[in-house]
């Protein structure tokens, strides 16, 4: 897919998020079946489903800014790292360590994943946390960061 065909196909993925009103209820596939029938294009190939899913993460982030009291940078689009899956990478923890964000079967998960070397090719391990696993252990940070503490200190 051309960098111009990528460009339209997220404008027209952002344009369907827009409409709906209830972005953060559609799926990944409904999404990308819309877009699909509006453009004329398949884009059922990991690659194109990659490039639905970026568009998708940038738009709910730019939302979540703006009910923050942010501002909508559609310039940072452009700065964000995205797996070949389609997921936003929040973090690199280490050389073979990532934390990312995506959506599976209408799901938003949290992932982390820690890649491996197996006959040749490179694997993801994962641990992925669903919305209220995710708030679960954002709320235990502070007992965490207590309890690393107190064990650095000793």
């Amino acid at each position: 897919m051309s960098a111009d065909m990528q460009q339209l196909v997220a404008k027209t993925a952002r344009e369907v998020l827009r409409e709906s009103g209830a972005a953060d209820e559609m799926t990944m596939h409904q999404l990308r079946r819309e877009v699909s029938k509006r453009l004329g294009v398949d884009l059922s190939l990991p690659k194109h489903k990659a490039t639905v899913s970026q568009a998708m993460q940038a738009f709910l982030e730019e939302e979540r800014a703006l009910e923050e009291g942010g501002e909508a940078d559609e310039d940072r689009e452009e700065d964000l790292e995205y797996t070949d899956g389609g997921n936003l990478i929040i973090c690199n923890l280490s050389n073979n360590r990532q934390v990312t964000v995506g959506k599976f079967k209408g799901k938003t998960l949290v992932s982390m994943r820690e890649y491996y070397e197996k006959d040749g090719k490179e694997h993801p391990s994962r641990i992925s946390l669903t919305n209220e696993l995710w708030f679960i252990l954002k709320k235990s940070v502070p007992t965490i960061e207590a309890a690393v503490k107190k064990l650095a200190g000793s």
